[in-house]
């Protein structure tokens, strides 16, 4: 006999899929062709024609807890192909941008990244925090001794450590909660789909299964077996791996402080400071190359969600950029004033992390090594019986 299963459709959520960039969820009449159009939909478990319904249904726990929104990369085969315009790829996003907000803690933080009334705050709020806490320890001087431009003068080492590590490891802990969320209701998910046993993960084969899916992560594999905008590998790899460098970078100077007493500004001929000013500009032309792209989509949609995040990581590599150029040029005030909103964007970057669309390089992350998990633990079955 056939199992029943009662639909309750949640209205609210499917107003919010619509608010969000799926206005065009309605359109769709299940043909299936944005699932047979996508390349990332497996044969098992395809993507995102279920999707589809359930968001048509309104069924919000077995959307934000299913893995298959985050194999979705929104390369557009999909709506491009869909003969309703139905977008599914905008449903899809717009289910993703949700789903981060649901596992942002706390709540009432995420508006600051998402209503572009907030906008403001989003430089005060940090500007406030630095010179508080600047002048409340003694370390922040704005006094100018004549001799040659050292940030470090102006902003010491140790004002930025109070300020930075803490706000480092709030955001950890915001996306520890998160990760523990989503893996719960991702198994809650695969588990009423009958693709989980739901027995505890084994936090070993969970990292196996993680360390295997890195790669595919790292080289944008996924992204570039896309149709629609193979030109988005690129800019996106540009981007990613500036972040990545820069981070690294930032380490290797603290090393060279803390370790080797090394203290900066450092040769423009350094290899590192080379590695880190071709990063810089890789983070520009990156950014540039999506705005660019963006812009260029006019049938997909776009929100302060989407621009926020491009606009930040533009802003981060020209005062990045800038803070280097002015020092050289001996420029004092304009050197302190551009590296002051240096500090305050790079604030805004690590804060707003769990908030924006940057959640996602963790939350499909994660994703992806679940359903990696769950099929090798599905094949080691396999062998065993």
């Amino acid at each position: 006999m056939t199992e029943k299963y009662l639909v309750d459709p949640d209205l609210k959520f499917i107003k919010t899929i619509k608010q969000n960039g799926g206005d065009s969820l309605k359109k769709c009449f299940q043909c299936a062709t944005c699932s047979v159009a996508c390349p990332l939909s497996s044969d098992k478990q395809p993507f995102p024609r279920k999707e589809m319904i359930a968001a048509s249904w309104g069924l919000k726990d077995h959307l934000l807890g299913n893995p298959d929104i985050w194999q979705c990369h929104n390369c557009g085969d999909c709506s491009a192909l869909c003969p309703r315009g139905a977008k599914p790829g905008d449903v899809m996003a717009a289910i993703r941008h949700i789903s981060i907000l649901r596992y942002a803690r706390p709540a009432i933080f995420e508006r600051l990244w998402n209503d572009p009334r907030m906008l403001p705050l989003l430089f005060i709020l940090p500007a406030l925090v630095i010179l508080a806490v600047g002048f409340a320890t003694g370390l922040l001087n704005l006094q100018n001794d004549g001799g040659p431009i050292v940030y470090a003068h102006f902003f010491p080492v140790a004002l930025i450590e109070i300020i930075y590590i803490p706000l480092t490891l709030l955001v950890g802990l915001v996306f520890f909660a998160g990760i523990r969320d989503l893996l719960a209701d991702m198994q809650a998910n695969y588990l009423w789909r009958g693709l989980d046993n739901g027995k505890p993960i084994k936090p070993v084969e969970f990292l196996k299964a993680l360390i295997t899916t890195l790669p595919t992560i790292i080289t944008h594999n996924k992204l570039a077996s896309c149709g629609e905008n193979q030109q988005r590998k690129f800019s996106h790899m540009l981007v990613s791996f500036s972040f990545v460098n820069l981070a690294m970078v930032a380490g290797i100077f603290v090393f060279a402080l803390y370790v080797l007493g090394s203290h900066g500004p450092y040769s423009q001929l350094n290899p590192v400071k080379i590695f880190a000013n071709l990063s810089g500009i890789a983070l520009i032309l990156g950014s540039l190359l999506l705005i660019k792209n963006r812009l260029k989509s006019t049938d997909a949609h776009n929100s302060y969600f989407d621009w926020y995040i491009l606009a930040l990581a533009l802003g981060l590599g020209v005062t990045g950029m800038l803070t280097q150029f002015i020092r050289l040029a001996d420029w004092p005030m304009a050197a302190v004033s551009m590296y002051f909103i240096h500090l305050v964007l790079t604030f805004n970057l690590i804060a707003c992390l769990p908030y924006t669309k940057m959640a996602h390089l963790v939350y499909r992350t994660v994703a992806l090594a679940y359903v990696a998990y769950v099929d090798g633990r599905s094949q080691t079955s396999e062998v065993g019986t």
